[in-house]
């Protein structure tokens, strides 16, 4: 093949990323309100698990190394832990239980009311990791599904004490009773609080997006601890 055509699919390659990326820009709003509330659980001593299936496994393990040990010096560790790491747990309760509550089982022996959930999914297919999230908001856990794919379904909004939010990084929005685009409305899901939608059929811009944004929720998550407690009202 003529390297000019192999230019031309990298040129696409790149497109495809920048049209996600520019998404997550115009989220940033909703992806604050995010922080703010994961930041609210952690200042009242909450700690988060975080879960994924297969290569979103990875990056359960990824964000919480973030938060355990955080690469910015100075920076206080917070208290996480990615469920995904548990191999002989995840394989026993598959075994006993069925994988799909995988995730589920864990959640409702290492969390409880005040914690913090964050689910990680390239689609929102993965049985695992919707019943790990569905148990933890039975738990009273803040839930937040980093999620993709253009089938990510929209579902009803519940108020939470912490305010639920959700995010739609690019595809088709919906529209407000004005015409107007309701950013609240967009990337909801019947199973999380706050929903971060990558609308991408490639499983690669997912993927790199959701790196980008749980990177961008640990950042935050440290503006408003550092803000103090007026930040967080």
């Amino acid at each position: 093949m003529p390297v000019a055509s192999i230019q031309q699919v990298a040129r696409e390659a790149f497109a495809r990323r920048d049209t996600a990326g520019g998404a997550l820009a115009r989220d940033a709003e909703l992806i604050t309100r995010a922080a703010r509330d994961m930041a609210v659980r952690f200042r009242r001593g909450g700690k988060l698990v975080v879960f994924g299936n297969g290569g979103a496994g990875t990056d359960a393990a990824h964000v919480a190394v973030e938060f355990m040990h955080p690469v910015i010096v100075g920076k206080p560790a917070l208290p996480a832990l990615a469920l995904s790491n548990d191999a002989a747990t995840v394989s026993a309760v598959g075994a006993d239980e069925g994988m799909a509550e995988a995730f589920a089982h864990q959640v409702r022996h290492w969390a409880g009311r005040g914690d913090i959930a964050v689910g990680i999914s390239r689609d929102d297919g993965g049985a695992a990791v919707r019943r790990g999230l569905e148990a933890a908001r039975e738990l009273g856990l803040l839930t937040v599904s980093l999620t993709g794919g253009r089938d990510t379904p929209p579902a009803r909004t519940e108020t939470r004490v912490d305010g639920p939010s959700a995010a739609h990084t690019g595809g088709d929005t919906g529209t407000g009773p004005n015409g107007k685009e309701d950013r609240a409305d967009r990337g909801q899901n019947r199973h999380a609080d706050h929903v971060i939608a990558v609308a991408s059929a490639d499983p690669a811009v997912v993927k790199e997006i959701h790196v980008t944004t749980y990177h961008l929720l640990w950042e935050l998550v440290h503006v408003f601890l550092e803000q103090g407690e007026e930040a967080l009202t």
